[in-house]
């Protein structure tokens, strides 16, 4: 299977790109630091894995995110 193949598609079944932005629809809080992503935070700059079910991000106060496309909308 190539890249090509793989379609990444946020909770509402929207197909996601790299460089797009993204919501959260959910609070996350993140493995390894005290900080909760709140519900309604706004994520620029995706990038794609070889995964369809998650993404790379940075979100403000956390560099180098993995996070899962079930928690997220395009914005």
């Amino acid at each position: 299977m190539s890249d090509e193949d793989i379609k990444t598609k946020d909770s509402n079944g929207n197909i996601l790109n790299d460089g797009d932005s993204v919501t959260l629809i959910k609070d996350l809080p993140v493995k390894g630091t005290n900080v909760t992503l709140k519900r309604g935070t706004k994520i620029s700059n995706i990038r794609l894995t070889h995964n369809e079910e998650e993404i790379e991000c940075n979100a403000e106060k956390v560099k180098g995110l993995v996070l899962k496309t079930c928690f997220l909308k395009k914005a």
